[in-house]
């Protein structure tokens, strides 16, 4: 396998490193901003070098964000190049664009980098489905969000006090919103729901709440009542009815979900026949990531093609119900729906999941979690 490398940060170094000692592939060429010499790679800063190099025969995309890479990608496509990526917002983004393509030339198409890191987790989903139908996916995706309320929770530090923390050790960015806000775990949501239920989900009708308005005091309000907080998706199927979502929640003490420290992920599918089970570990760090990059580039290797077949479009249903806790905002709709006071935030009874991401839509500085049953 001749490789051309698009990008060469923390991921796309870790491939080259990881492949250097192999003699299945060969990273030949690398699109690099910088001017870095590598023993047996050529550096190029034009893609164009790529993508008319006949002997490449997979891309492997390591830059990150939609633009170029979603470009980069569908040229490589239309010029007859696998591809293996650990962009999850790409594939989530141009998923209907990107899928149906690849099918049609006959391509590779590979992302298991792009949900769990280290933990494999979509080539699990294409395993399980194999043999039985799965009916839920999700769980705790995001280890910057994790590490966050992990700190709240053992450490007794407030939401910038963890956020600072966090990007001093390099699990946030310098703008964090992409995680705290929930859209790197809608993303992953939306391509786990995709991959389990053989679909393309609506992406409008899929709400995220994120965890920025969290406040030392509601951490504190939690424990007194014997929950912890977590950020999870939570993605069904169930007749033909499709249900997803990404929101804080609070778990029982003792819940395996509450155990989960740091920045560590545990991600959980329900299959008809296996039952529940769950995968933890790294869901980031160079070398997870790369692992499962170059581990996509071995089922090249071996004629594995992405993990189901493109899907019919599917909308979303949340009409599902959950308690909630909120605190920052109260309004008639509110009061109407009230069922517990704790510590001057409202407790819900059970609300429509769609009614309470709509309320939050309008009173954007509140903050919700879920009550897991």
């Amino acid at each position: 396998m001749k490789i051309g490398l698009l990008g060469f940060g923390v991921v796309g170094r870790g491939v080259y490193e990881i492949t250097a000692a192999r003699d299945d592939m060969q990273v030949v060429k690398v699109l690099c901003l910088e001017d870095i010499q590598l023993p047996d790679a050529e550096v190029v800063h034009d893609f164009q070098s790529i993508l008319n190099d006949e002997s490449i025969d997979t891309v492997v995309e390591a830059m990150g964000g939609l633009h170029p890479a979603y470009d980069f990608v569908r040229a490589a496509l239309e010029a007859g190049k696998n591809i293996v990526t650990s962009n999850k917002a790409l594939v989530a983004t141009f998923y209907d664009d990107l899928l149906p393509l690849a099918e049609s030339k006959g391509l590779a198409f590979r992302c298991t980098a792009a949900v769990g890191g280290g933990i494999g987790w979509l080539s699990e989903l294409e395993r399980v489905r194999r043999v039985e139908t799965v009916s839920m996916v999700g769980g705790i995706m995001n280890g910057t969000c994790n590490y966050i309320l992990d700190s709240m929770t053992r450490l007794g530090l407030d939401y910038g006090e963890a956020l600072s923390q966090a990007q001093a050790l390099g699990y946030a960015e310098r703008n964090p919103s992409t995680d705290v806000d929930g859209i790197d775990t809608w993303h992953k949501l939306i391509l786990s729901s995709n991959i389990a239920f053989g679909v393309s989900l609506e992406r409008d009708g899929v709400p995220a709440a994120g965890i920025s308005k969290i406040s030392a005091a509601d951490v504190a309000n939690f424990a007194e009542h014997g929950y912890v907080c977590k950020l999870v998706s939570h993605g069904t199927q169930c007749d033909g009815v499709y249900s997803a979502f990404v929101q804080p929640t609070l778990y029982a003490q003792g819940a395996l979900e509450a155990a989960v420290p740091t920045n560590f992920n545990l991600i959980t599918l329900d299959g008809e026949v296996s039952g529940r089970q769950s995968f933890y570990g790294q869901g980031a760090g160079r070398y997870p990531t790369a692992y499962n990059v170059v581990q996509d580039c071995v089922s090249l290797l071996s004629g594995k093609g992405f993990y189901c077949p493109y899907g019919k479009k599917v909308t979303v249903d949340n009409s599902c119900t959950r308690r909630y806790y909120v605190r920052g905002a109260s309004d008639a709709w509110i009061q109407s729906v009230a069922a517990e006071n704790w510590n001057g935030a409202v407790v819900t009874g059970p609300v429509a999941v769609s009614e309470m991401h709509a309320w939050l839509k309008n009173n954007p500085d509140a903050f919700i979690a879920a009550i897991a049953e």
